[in-house]
């Protein structure tokens, strides 16, 4: 497991490593244990329809299973705001991470339930690419097609975005390297990049992955 140090930038208290780092779209307990044992920073969960999601009933048992001190996301997209917040709460998570079209209200809201913010955007997609502008104590920009796998280019950003952000987007232990070392985003996002079929998890992979990550210079 990676050495790390605990900080205070946010209002809570995420955990520096070289390079933070989230797993998304969890489903099953080895794969949990795979991405805390290899020391992956936060873990994400789907909510949303895709070929990962989960129900928050088995969110709650897989997060019991998290160790304090690495966050735990719900993903959602597009869904009504009552019905996040419900699941957010049932699911047990600390952080709720948006990747739609939701609005700053609904950021406030979610804060105003205790939960950690993410807010994920695509280059193009007409939402800001600056960390913080709807009250989200972290970005995540990522591929215009979300858990697809694809690769989209950074040069549309025109340059790294302010405050903490991760990059997100076809990302694999592979190119996960050579990816971060042009933009030095804070941190990195990865599911489909460590799965070895369409929503299964490779805990191997997952390993690699955050091994990879973490041996930036």
């Amino acid at each position: 497991m990676r050495r790390r140090t605990v900080i205070n930038r946010f209002p809570f208290r995420f955990q520096e490593a070289d390079v933070y780092v989230k797993v998304c779209g969890l489903s099953r307990p080895q794969d949990v244990a795979a991405a805390v044992g290899a020391g992956a920073d936060a873990i994400g969960f789907v909510l949303t329809p895709s070929p990962r999601q989960v129900t928050p009933a088995a969110v709650r048992a897989l997060v019991a299973e998290v160790p304090q001190g690495t966050a735990t996301v719900a993903v959602f997209r597009g869904e009504p705001l009552e019905e996040v917040r419900r699941a957010a709460a049932e699911s047990g998570v600390d952080t709720v991470q948006l990747h739609g079209s939701e609005p700053p209200e609904a950021f406030a809201a979610l804060r105003a339930d205790g939960f950690r913010l993410i807010r994920a955007a695509s280059p193009g997609s007409g939402a800001p690419l600056e960390s913080g502008a709807y009250g989200e104590d972290l970005l995540i920009i990522d591929s215009p097609s979300p858990g697809s796998g694809e690769r989209w280019d950074p040069a549309a950003l025109g340059g790294s975005p302010a405050g903490p952000w991760l990059l997100a987007g076809g990302l694999n232990p592979d190119n996960v390297a050579g990816a971060v070392a042009g933009l030095r985003p804070w941190g990195v996002d990865v599911s489909s990049g460590v799965e070895s079929s369409r929503g299964v998890k490779d805990p191997a992979l997952i390993e690699r992955f955050v091994t990879e990550a973490a041996a930036l210079p």
